[in-house]
Parts: C-alpha cells; sequence; structure tokens
C-alpha cells in the first residue's frame, strides 16, 4: 500500500516526540509551535489514528504513537547522520580522496607535494593510482587526475598545472651519434622508446618548423617507465626522447648530451582534472588548491 502522508510530517512528529514538547520542538526547527501542531494534526488525519495525547503543559505518545516513533526513530537518526557527514563533506578537512596520476609526474614533484599536503591535513586520506596510461576515472571512481597534453574527458574541468618539454639525448660517451642534427636522422640510430610517447614531435626554435618521427625497427627498448628509459639511454643501449626536466641534472653532471639542439618538443601542458568547480567537498578543493600553488612551471 502506498503511503499518502508526508515523510517531512512524520520527521515533524519525531521532533516533538523526541523533545516532548511543542515549544522545544518549534524552537529546534525554528518554526512557530502552532505550524506544527498543524502538521502534527494533518499527519494523524491522514493516518486515521492518533499519535499524541495533548494537554495545556504536556504531551505523551498514544501507544499508536509510541510503536511508530520506535520504528521511524532509527530512520530519521541515520537521515540526521547522514546529513552530518554530508555537511562534514564540504566543509571539514576529512575523508579520503582518489587520485589518478602519471608515473613520472609522482616522482618529479607531486609525491613531495602530497606528503605535504597530507602533513597540513592529517585527517584527508589519499588513495593513488599511478599509471601512464589513460585510465578510466570514472569506472574506478576518481576524484582527482592529472594528464598531460589537452584532456579528452567530457563533463570534466581541466586547469592546467604545469607543463613538460622533450629533447634528443644520448650518453655522453656514445660520441657515434653526437653529430645528429635533424630528427630525420634518426632512422639510423638505435633508439629507446618511454611509452605512452610513440610519436616524437618536434619543433624548430627559429624557424618553428614541425616535425613528427614515429619510432619503428630501429627500437632497442620500450619501457612505460620514464627513468628507466633514461637510466637505457645514459648507459648506451639507444638514443631517447625524454623530458628536459628529467634529464637536465644528467646534464649536468656529463651523464647525457641533448641532439639536434634546435629541435625541442613541442611545450605540452599538464591539467588537473575534476567533475565540479562548485558543489566539491572541502578536502578536494584543498588539494586542487595546494598543487595549483606548488606546481613547478616545467618538468
Amino acid at each position: 500500500m502506498k503511503p499518502n502522508y508526508s515523510l517531512d510530517d512524520m520527521r515533524l512528529f519525531w521532533l516533538v516526540a523526541q523533545a516532548g514538547s511543542f515549544r522545544q520542538a518549534a524552537e529546534q526547527e525554528g518554526v512557530p509551535p502552532s505550524t506544527l501542531s498543524r502538521r502534527i494534526n494533518a499527519l494523524e488525519q491522514t493516518l486515521g489514528l492518533r499519535l499524541l495525547h495533548r494537554d495545556a503543559h504536556r504531551i505523551n505518545l498514544t501507544g499508536t504513537g509510541r510503536q511508530y516513533f520506535e520504528r521511524f526513530g532509527p530512520l530519521f537518526n541515520e537521515l540526521d547522520d547522514i546529513s552530518g557527514d554530508l555537511h562534514a563533506e564540504k566543509h571539514e578537512p576529512a575523508g579520503t580522496l582518489r587520485v589518478a596520476v602519471p608515473v613520472n609526474t609522482m616522482y618529479r614533484w607531486l609525491a613531495t607535494a602530497l606528503n605535504q599536503f597530507q602533513l597540513r591535513y592529517p585527517k584527508i586520506d589519499l588513495d593513488i593510482r599511478m599509471s601512464n596510461w589513460v585510465i578510466d576515472v570514472g569506472e574506478q571512481a576518481i576524484d582527482l587526475a592529472i594528464r598531460v597534453g589537452e584532456p579528452a574527458l567530457q563533463g570534466w574541468i581541466a586547469r592546467p598545472l604545469t607543463r613538460v618539454q622533450s629533447l634528443l639525448c644520448a650518453s655522453s660517451r656514445a660520441v657515434q651519434w653526437h653529430q645528429i642534427t635533424h630528427p630525420s636522422e634518426l632512422v639510423q640510430y638505435p633508439l629507446v622508446v618511454s611509452s605512452p610517447i610513440n610519436v616524437w614531435r618536434f619543433e624548430h626554435q627559429h624557424s618553428e618548423q614541425q616535425f613528427e618521427y614515429r619510432p619503428q625497427g630501429n627500437v632497442r627498448l620500450t619501457v612505460d617507465d620514464m627513468n628507466i628509459a633514461m637510466q637505457a639511454v645514459a648507459a648506451g643501449v639507444g638514443i631517447g626522447y625524454l623530458p628536459r626536466r628529467v634529464v637536465l641534472e644528467h646534464m649536468q653532471q656529463g651523464e647525457l648530451m641533448a641532439l639536434a639542439p634546435d629541435w625541442l618538443g613541442p611545450l605540452r601542458k599538464t591539467y588537473l582534472l575534476y567533475r565540479d568547480r562548485d558543489n566539491q567537498p572541502l578536502r578536494l578543493r584543498l588539494l586542487i588548491e595546494h598543487l595549483l600553488q606548488v606546481a613547478p612551471a616545467e618538468y
């Protein structure tokens, strides 16, 4: 049988029964006592049952009213708990965030940034999913994702975070490769590929001419970890196309050398991705603000 009474009226009855007073319940709800009395009268008329005995000074539950109060009480207690939890989501820095990030981003700067964040907000827990491949952020219930390159996620907000620029490099000991002046010459040399970057794009720093090279045939190593790729390049396995910030320290130490320095990869933006700009839990908003503040201009 479909109920034809108002659940909100039932909740008002529950408030009055808890308080034992129309006045106290009215103060708690922020409505006049007469409104409460009228609403509960309407509920009793709809049910065809009396729920309260009233006199000039107090109220008492009828047998039916007590039965309803005991049956509905746990429901409204749970609803109050849920409302409290939802309020905390919006206003308290606590709870768990699930974050999807590229592996190299995590190694280069993000791990330190996230450690700082958790030390600042000890009640916020992080569940990190590291992958260089595009994962299904909806299926995995991701709250915040970081992606390199123009994102293609419908319904997600994309905020520019930092930038990445790649270059050709080789081991300083591999002098036989140092004479390369144009990316088209790569067809003659062994290569190390860091997936998922399987197309090497270049821009000439003066003429702005563009060039694309797709490694194939002469690939000695393909690996989905940029640090492993860099180690292989430094060891002399082959020539690599790697982010400038990743190899800069090793170039300064004399382990790596830039090739065809007039040809660099285009600057690619890294984006923060999340679903909702306005109705965010506080923990997500705080993490977004933190990352936008501490992210390096380039990595």
